[in-house]
């Protein structure tokens, strides 16, 4: 990632200005990365001192940019996405955070960089896409696999077969298995990147990632029954000391259990749409 600072810097848009709207604040400091995850690739993002730095990925569109700062005065970020969509926020330090990660709505934009014309084949998109996400999610099912890792606790297996890369996406083929003599029913599957070691708090970093789409996700995994589904995220590449962790949480009860895997993309079954 590179960081991109500019003081000051104008921008025409279509929309409501910037002094219509209140804005936001989002807290930051120089202990923990502050995650902001936007509805489109970021295209740009600036700014407006340089005790706040905004770090984002130019060579490879990625969703999501970190928030850091040292202690100073307060000051503002100009975001843009792929799609021409402005976002402006507050920044401040804050010593204690209230929140790590952000998911940015597109209806938080202040507008648009140029006036809107009506593409009939932009709106047509979102659908398109969820139908390839489906039709290339069912393939990867039906394929062959080697698993990549797997957690076994109270009777309860958690395996992430697969992991592919697809266009702007990475596809994750998980499977529950149940053993355990009594019916598991799921709270949550989350999907993050971690860095650091849980043991020291301070260095220890967890940073959960947007999940695009899910394709056949059960409810439910009843006893000695197992299910398979796809998780489609942005894609993304894990750095040199980063793991990726999966969370399977049980509904109503205690039970869960946490995979956890290094570079599971340098696995010889990793790949690109195989």
């Amino acid at each position: 990632m590179k960081t991109y600072i500019i003081c000051t810097m104008a921008f025409m848009f279509s929309g409501p200005t910037v002094a219509q709207q209140k804005l936001d604040t989002i807290y930051a400091n120089d202990k923990k990365n502050v995650a902001l995850f936007f509805p489109e690739p970021i295209r740009q993002g600036i700014t407006g001192t340089p005790n706040f730095v905004f770090t984002y990925n130019r060579e490879k569109e990625q969703y999501f940019g970190l928030l850091q700062a040292t202690p100073g005065a307060e000051s503002n970020l100009l975001a843009l996405t792929k799609n021409g969509q402005v976002y402006s926020y507050i920044l401040k330090y804050r010593a204690q955070l209230p929140k790590l990660n952000y998911f940015i709505s597109g209806n938080e934009s202040i507008g648009n960089e140029r006036p809107m014309a009506i593409d009939h084949k932009r709106i047509t998109e979102p659908v398109d896409r969820t139908a390839y996400f489906q039709k290339f999610s069912e393939y990867q099912l039906k394929s062959r696999y080697l698993p990549i890792s797997t957690k076994r606790r109270k009777g309860i297996k958690l395996q992430l077969q697969k992991m592919v890369y697809n266009a702007t996406e990475v596809y994750l083929v998980i499977e529950i298995t149940n053993r355990s003599g009594i019916d598991f029913e799921i709270d949550f599957l989350n999907v993050y990147r971690t860095n650091g070691n849980k043991q020291k708090k301070a260095s220890y970093q967890r940073l959960e990632q947007h999940v695009s789409y899910k394709y056949k996700i059960p409810d439910l995994i009843k006893d000695g029954q197992s299910g398979r589904f796809v998780y489609v995220l942005p894609k993304f590449v894990l750095g040199d000391h980063e793991m990726l962790e999966i969370e399977l949480k049980e509904s109503k009860g205690s039970r869960a259990v946490i995979l956890s895997t290094l570079d599971p993309l340098k696995s010889q079954n990793i790949g690109r749409a195989h």
